[in-house]
């Protein structure tokens, strides 16, 4: 199942329903919510937990990168070149593009609709 996100201020942003709900519950919306809304007045806030938890994720990623170990074990489990995980960083960037450009014009992000 895919979640669309939608802005007049942005291009849509199309993701996994499982990756949208991660992405919602970190943003402090209902993740099992089919349809919401990011107010403007909300979009702040959004942005702000949205880099919060980028940078989190990056910090973590960069322990697991100096782990001898994790890196052997990612080999052995196939998770090397394409096949490598994809960070939060890599799935939250499209929606907090989309976040700033509507908190840029003043327009709610919207899911669902």
């Amino acid at each position: 199942m895919l979640i669309t996100f939608k802005s007049d201020a942005a291009s849509d942003v199309i993701m996994f329903h499982h990756h949208a709900k991660e992405l919602l519950s970190i943003i402090g919306k209902d993740p099992e919510d089919a349809k919401g809304i990011v107010t403007v007045e909300q979009i702040p806030d959004a942005i702000e937990r949205l880099r919060l938890a980028i940078a989190q994720d990056r910090a973590r990623q960069r322990e697991l990168e100096q782990d001898p170990d994790q890196e052997e074990a990612d080999r052995e489990a196939g998770r090397t070149g394409i096949a490598a995980r994809v960070a939060l960083a890599q799935r939250a960037w499209p929606l907090l593009d989309m976040l700033e450009c509507s908190q840029k014009d003043r327009v709610p992000v919207v899911w669902g609709v």
